[in-house]
């Protein structure tokens, strides 16, 4: 664990948790400064952007002093039972306490029937499922006490309406989303288990494996009726209304501008 702070104001250890995975930068990052904005201590989950992370942190604690740390972990710690509970240790020795899971990271990129390779079954659905999965049941006790709640970022394409060329990718999704809607029923009353589903939020890094060509990215806004791309704080604000909507469970919030009505699979 690597941890960051700086004092300028009084220090509230009775302050509520939040862990967000892959919480370094773009969605992640917003809904870490939403929450911290709300008076949350902040735990950051980052795996290659250490950099971000620590900058975030370092920010959060200039504004307020202890209230954000750094975990780095590559969430292949869950493969390994004694990995996975070191992983868990290092999260509570944090702050000592844990309200909210948020399950954000992710990996994204197409996977065309023909080329579909065990790596990209191993990666996708680590990320997409299997990590959220058994992380949730690593830190369910400490959930439990607080009586938290768990929200997970999934995806328009996840139920009915799949991306062209993205199975892997859209199989596990679907077993993210089918996740919270299982563990909502297991874990109640003690702990609510709910989801965000964003369409068009954020658009891919130009140069990384999942970017989107200008033409895709047109075609994008051209179906969404907002006539727009969505914007990472618009999903913070629906994370942070679930993490403290007491009587919601099971639920899946679509934030899309309208996208999933006009949309019927087919190319991104």
């Amino acid at each position: 664990m690597n941890q960051t702070s700086k004092p300028s104001q009084p220090i509230n250890t009775h302050a509520p948790v939040m862990l967000v995975t892959g919480g370094a930068k773009r969605i992640g990052a917003a809904i870490v400064r939403a929450a911290h904005e709300q008076g949350y201590r902040i735990i950051i989950h980052c795996h290659r952007s250490e950099q971000e992370a620590h900058a975030l942190a370092d920010a959060l604690n200039n504004a307020r002093p202890d209230s954000a740390v750094v975990i780095i972990a590559d969430l292949a710690v869950v493969n390994q039972s004694d990995a996975l509970h070191d992983f868990t240790q290092n999260i509570m020795q944090a702050f000592g306490q844990l309200d909210v899971l948020t399950h954000n990271a992710s990996r994204f990129y197409p996977s065309p029937l023909g080329h579909i390779t065990h790596a990209q079954w191993d990666e996708l659905f680590l990320t997409n499922a299997k990590a959220p999965l058994l992380l949730s049941q690593a830190l369910s006790p400490y959930l439990r006490t607080q009586r938290g709640c768990i929200i997970s970022l999934l995806d328009i394409h996840a139920h009915n309406k799949p991306f062209k060329d993205y199975a892997v990718y859209n199989m596990a999704k679907a077993a993210h989303r089918m996740m919270v809607q299982s563990l909502a029923l297991d874990m109640a009353p003690a702990v609510r288990v709910n989801g965000v589903a964003p369409g068009v939020n954020i658009l891919p890094e130009p140069h990384s494996d999942q970017a989107l060509d200008p033409q895709q990215q047109k075609s994008i806004i051209d179906s969404i009726p907002m006539q727009r791309i969505g914007k990472p704080a618009e999903i913070a604000h629906s994370v942070l209304y679930l993490a403290q909507a007491s009587y919601v469970t099971g639920e899946i919030i679509t934030v899309d501008g309208g996208r999933s009505l006009t949309l019927a699979g087919g190319p991104v």
